[in-house]
């Protein structure tokens, strides 16, 4: 299996789609109830779904890239807000979190070789 994509719930649409498209994902679904985005790099999609309704998203969404100093630096140039510099986490990763304009919790980061293997890996299955 392959994992197609992951949807976030968005209060407003047109201020979510700016808010992605300024970060750098290419908009290729829009309507005014959802909107899908490829990544930059690799093959990897996500969208957002407009909720009508209050909602709180307890999810994480992960954003992998190699220069990650950079492209913070990069972002906070253009007016984003980070509640996490980049940090050089216990388990291995480097990461910076920001939120969303509907509070979906972004987390950039890079760990190389601990993504897939790090030193405590364990491979289970059925």
């Amino acid at each position: 299996m392959n994992l197609n994509q992951v949807t976030l719930p968005v209060a407003n649409m047109e201020e979510a789609t700016d808010f992605y498209r300024r970060m750098g994902f290419l908009q290729i679904v829009d309507t005014p109830h959802y909107a899908r985005f490829e990544c930059p790099e690799g093959e990897s999609t996500f969208s957002l779904s407009l909720e009508q309704q209050a909602f709180t998203n307890n999810g994480v969404i992960y954003f992998e890239n190699e220069n990650l100093d950079a492209l913070v630096l990069a972002l906070k140039e253009k007016g984003f807000a980070f509640d996490q510099e980049p940090t050089d986490m216990r388990y291995q990763w480097r990461e910076a979190i920001l939120h969303d304009p509907s509070g979906n919790k972004i987390k950039l980061y890079w760990a190389g070789a601990n993504r897939l293997n790090p030193p405590w890996r364990v491979e289970r299955s059925a």
